[in-house]
């Protein structure tokens, strides 16, 4: 019976020892914690610089496509005008050439 008490009693004095231990595993896992958080946040400042450049590229192309298409647009009023002015020239020809031929 004394074994059995003596154990039971040395089994308390290394609970309390145990007990008493301060846990050396937080104040890593708190570097790490904090390591991984600036991590996160150069991945995300990088992340938010590259969808930035990414909005000014698509921003740059939509604008040299707009350009190019008022360019186009330009250029096929001016072939327009210049088509039609041709055409009301060749009816005024055909006009006067239609008048001298008939008298």
């Amino acid at each position: 019976m004394r074994k059995i008490t003596a154990t039971l009693i040395a089994g308390l004095f290394a609970t309390s020892v145990f007990a008493q231990t301060p846990a050396t595993t937080t104040t890593a896992s708190t570097a790490a914690q904090a390591e991984a958080a600036k991590d996160v946040a150069k991945a995300d400042a990088k992340h938010t610089k590259d969808v930035a450049k990414a909005d000014a590229k698509v921003e740059k192309a939509t604008a040299e496509a707009k350009a190019d298409v008022a360019e186009a647009k330009a250029d096929a009023a001016g072939k327009k005008a210049k088509a039609d002015a041709k055409h009301a020239e060749k009816k005024a020809e055909a006009k006067a050439d239609s008048v001298t031929s008939t008298r």
